[in-house]
């Protein structure tokens, strides 16, 4: 963290904060189906919330932060236009695939949390081994989409076939909930390596007291 930075510790959280706030508010205007918008809104509120109540003790870096907020920013875009919709044929076209993958960019962005709950174990101290530090919030995140996916699940069967196959997002896929949840722990798997590759010195001194 620069000079600049211990002055003004939230600005980049703020200024995260702010673009969210831009995008939802964009986001929110005339989406494909409201149904569908707050479904996949929902979550990101919780998620915005759980941040804002951990922020009255808790201070990220700003590198986590700025890993969080892609999640946040790609899956309010995809609650406005639903994920098979969102404009993305240019990567579609580009590598030929058969499906708009923008879902899966959003799963493997929900794996950056890894990154952050690294970072709190770290910090507060809370474990004393680096291997607790990568396993735990590797199982955090593959639980928590497993529990996405059951949620997606229960969706598509009480709301209407319309909203419900737009929430699910398969576009066809049999096997879409697990390749979402492969996405969701290759985007652990990168943020635990990019943690433990800068901060490294950090974690050989977990056992110390």
């Amino acid at each position: 963290m620069n000079a600049n930075d211990r002055h003004h510790p939230w600005r980049m959280p703020l200024a995260l904060f702010g673009l969210y706030i831009v995008v939802f508010t964009l986001c929110a205007i005339e989406p494909y189906d409201r149904s569908v918008w707050w479904a996949e809104n929902i979550p990101v509120f919780l998620v915005v919330g759980v941040l804002l109540i951990m922020s009255r003790w808790h201070r990220f870096s700003n590198g986590a932060y700025l890993l969080m907020s892609v999640f946040i920013i790609l899956h309010t875009i995809g609650g406005h236009y639903t994920f098979e919709r969102v404009p993305f044929g240019f990567v579609t076209d580009l590598f030929d695939f058969e499906r708009n993958h923008f879902d899966r960019i959003a799963h493997f962005s929900v794996g950056f949390y890894a990154y952050a709950i690294a970072e709190l174990l770290t910090e507060k101290r809370l474990v004393r081994s680096a291997w607790i530090v990568f396993l735990f919030p590797l199982f955090a995140i593959i639980a928590v989409a497993g529990l996405y996916e059951i949620f997606e699940w229960q969706f598509a069967l009480m709301a209407d076939p319309t909203a419900g196959i737009a929430v699910l997002g398969s576009q066809g896929d049999t096997w879409d909930a697990q390749k979402d949840m492969l996405a969701d722990t290759l985007g652990a798997l990168m943020a635990l390596t990019l943690y433990f590759q800068q901060h490294r010195s950090k974690l050989t001194t977990l056992t110390l007291d």
